[in-house]
């Protein structure tokens, strides 16, 4: 039996061009510059909006729905979450970051990675240092986060610090590579600064999961700028699927059911004080989610002032 079946159980025959994305074609191999070292660029890309809608259809026929009945049917699959066919499409990227950023993105284990070893290779002098407006404060509401920035002595000592520090650690580096000390115990001095760099691959939706945790503003800023770098491509890549994605989760609000019932069972506009009081007794006292639900009211015009 030579070549391929031109037909399988009744189905149309079999196509073997791969789908194009014209978007996605002007960004292969065209770096977008992040932080001071680092860079994001796509590598490769497996589909097209079309994609999503053949596979939601699980069919191979071609022309046989308007667009606008492809864009309604992208639309109602992302509205409702049916995120299978997001599945089908997938993006592979060559991102270099600071370690401390690359630990943060591990942590999103649905994608596929192959990093930089400092094991095997020498790490490179190229260290993150931070750019004067954003560093700032501790925030005194949120753990993870910053909040007003220093004063611009303390912000031009920060740089001093960091400069010092990395310029030592590399000249230990070296003098223990120099020593023919193994990399793998060599590089153990380094800063979490240093910069390290990977082949990501992932697929539609679970990206789309990722951006929507970090361009989350409460995201921390360095990581932050990598998920605007990708949202970028991403935008030219699969605008359908974008927008969809930054109509129904980047840009919506959500309600939780004690939520949501307060606000069917109570007439609107009402001041901060009385939405605080009422929401604190609803929420069970807690004071965190209560004032995200109030910030969430505000934005929507429910409540008459942002702070109490």
């Amino acid at each position: 039996m030579t070549g391929l079946p031109r037909r399988i159980n009744g189905f149309n025959e079999i196509k073997t061009r791969r789908p194009a994305s014209r978007g996605a074609e002007r960004w292969l191999g065209c770096p977008i510059k992040v932080l001071d070292h680092g860079f994001v660029y796509l590598v490769d890309y497996m589909g097209n909006d079309d994609s999503v809608v053949q596979a939601a259809r699980v069919s191979y026929g071609e022309g046989t729905k308007k667009v606008s009945t492809n864009v309604g049917l992208i639309r109602y699959l992302r509205r409702h979450m049916h995120t299978t066919p997001f599945e089908m499409l997938e993006f592979k990227f060559h991102c270099k970051m600071p370690i401390f950023v690359a630990r943060q993105w591990v942590r999103h284990r649905t994608a596929n990675i192959n990093e930089y070893s400092g094991r095997y290779s020498e790490m490179s002098d190229e260290f993150y240092l931070p750019d004067l407006s954003v560093i700032a404060k501790q925030s005194g509401g949120n753990r993870q986060g910053r909040d007003e920035e220093l004063n611009p002595e303390q912000q031009a000592r920060v740089r001093e610090l960091l400069s010092a520090d990395y310029t030592q650690s590399y000249a230990h580096y070296r003098e223990f590579l120099d020593m023919n000390l193994a990399r793998e115990l060599a590089r153990i001095g380094l800063s979490v600064a240093n910069y390290t760099q990977w082949y990501w691959k992932i697929d539609l939706h679970n990206l789309m999961h990722f951006l929507a945790l970090r361009l989350d503003e409460h995201a921390q800023w360095e990581i932050r700028q990598y998920a605007e770098a990708m949202a970028r491509i991403l935008k030219d890549a699969v605008p359908v699927c974008w927008k969809a994605f930054e109509d129904y989760q980047l840009n919506a609000i959500r309600f939780s059911g004690p939520e949501h019932k307060m606000l069917r069972d109570n007439r609107w506009p009402m001041s901060r004080e009385d939405a605080y009081r009422m929401a604190l007794t609803v929420l069970n006292q807690n004071q965190r989610e209560t004032n995200e639900f109030l910030d969430k009211l505000y934005d929507l015009g429910f409540i008459l002032s942002s702070t109490g």
